[in-house]
């Protein structure tokens, strides 16, 4: 069994992480930590827990931790103050915020923080699954993908890759459930402030665009320049983007679905539907999937591609998990193999 802890256990991904690594049968929660909540027995803080997890929350001192696995589930600015190599020679770390996805000169222009972990930020490695998967096994440090990212690059990288789409007319319509803010108190996200209305924000200036724009010229080879705007529905969880391209000339349905399926085919957790049907975030709800639809619109010569998955899960904490999985040499779907919540 590996031993493992959380910091910033009582967040909304933080939860998500402790009730998927309480059922995983090669893994013990051994350290919950929580700044707000420190001292205080889990299940109170989550009263669904009740008698399945009542361990006493720990302050967020690395110090007093003794584990195998560390998960970080905290905002940016804080994991590279605490990754060092003193820690990684003895726990594999897994990030679940910004501070090691992007080099250090875009991570300096986006975020506008110093970055603290230079020294360990090139050993990082970017935990998207379906394309890293041979540099996670035996990595010491994973950067897990933020959800709009995760969702826009398994969309868009086999299009690009294999030079279907012109990379210079990329626009992401991206819609995001409201848990993708934080448990933190924030008025926006108030329920009198968002309820009944959707809106569009950091429209030029949100910070997964160079995350998206770096992955898509790493994994598709191609320089790619893109639009993203990003839009708060009030929901609960889950993640919609629609992504419109032009197609190269001569492209056609066919190509698309037969790329698609080169790429995804053995891949368990994408599900393409093809054309057939679009995708939706009540159909992945609670689960580790994304769903990958699209459209040729021939009158436009545009490829509109419609994909969701569940931000808190395929988005930040089954991936998580998956990434530890496949670090571990452990089945890749373990513990994180759920059939998608409905009705919910």
């Amino acid at each position: 069994m590996y031993k493992v802890a959380i910091l910033g256990s009582t967040g909304y991904v933080g939860e998500e992480l402790v009730r998927l690594l309480y059922n995983h049968p090669s893994v013990k929660l051994t350290h919950l930590s929580s700044h707000s909540y420190q001292s205080e027995p889990y299940s109170k803080v989550y009263p669904h827990f009740k008698d399945l997890v009542d361990e006493v929350c720990i302050e967020d001192d690395l110090s007093k931790i003794d584990a195998d696995i560390l998960f970080i589930a905290l905002p940016h600015g804080i994991a590279s103050k605490v990754v060092t190599k003193e820690l990684l020679a003895t726990t594999k770390v897994i990030d679940l915020g910004a501070d090691f996805r992007i080099t250090s000169e875009a991570y300096d222009t986006w975020y506008k923080v110093e970055h603290f972990g230079k020294e360990v930020l090139e050993e990082a490695i970017y935990g998207l699954c379906e394309w890293n998967r041979e540099y996670i096994q035996g990595a010491r440090l994973i950067a897990n993908p933020g959800c709009y990212v995760t969702c826009s690059l398994l969309s868009l990288i086999p299009l690009i890759k294999e030079g279907l789409i012109d990379t210079s007319t990329i626009i992401i319509d991206a819609k995001s459930g409201v848990t993708g803010a934080g448990r933190g108190l924030n008025i926006g996200t108030h329920y009198t402030e968002c309820n009944e209305s959707i809106k569009a924000y950091g429209l030029t200036s949100h910070r997964h665009t160079p995350e998206i724009e770096e992955k898509l010229e790493a994994f598709g080879g191609k320089k790619v320049t893109l639009t993203f705007t990003p839009h708060l529905v009030p929901m609960n969880r889950g993640i919609l983007t629609t992504i419109y391209a032009s197609l190269k000339p001569g492209v056609t349905n066919h190509e698309v679905n037969k790329v698609y399926n080169t790429y995804y085919e053995k891949e368990q957790f994408v599900r393409l539907l093809g054309d057939t049907s679009i995708a939706e975030t009540r159909w992945v709800k609670g689960s580790n999937f994304c769903d990958i639809s699209f459209k040729v619109d021939e009158r436009t010569n545009r490829l509109i591609i419609v994909s969701a998955l569940d931000n808190m899960m395929k988005g930040a904490a089954s991936q998580a998990v998956q990434n530890m999985n496949i670090m571990l040499g452990l089945e890749e779907d373990t513990g994180i193999h759920y059939v998608p919540l409905f009705p919910a």
